[in-house]
């Protein structure tokens, strides 16, 4: 009852207010969610080239084991 009286005491100016001010806030909202729209894009982009080129590691690894067995000796840094 009280929103009620509280809505019949409102003056044009403040209803005018108050609607600008939520005009206001939707148009924040939706900046956020452009931008938030925008970081999604681009993080899935990553997510597929750092598919990829797991793939392509697991496919060079297959490949390299396959063809030839491992010297771990081979891999020691010059200064060994």
């Amino acid at each position: 009852m009280t929103t009620v009286l509280a809505m019949s005491n409102s003056t044009p100016e403040n209803f005018v207010a108050r609607i600008e001010a939520l005009e206001i806030k939707a148009s924040f909202a939706d900046d956020a969610l452009d931008k938030l729209d925008q970081v999604i894009i681009r993080q899935q982009l990553q997510i597929d080239l750092l598919i990829k080129e797991i793939t392509d590691l697991r496919q060079t690894q297959s490949q390299d084991s396959t063809s030839t067995p491992r010297n771990l000796r081979d891999e020691l840094p010059p200064h060994f």
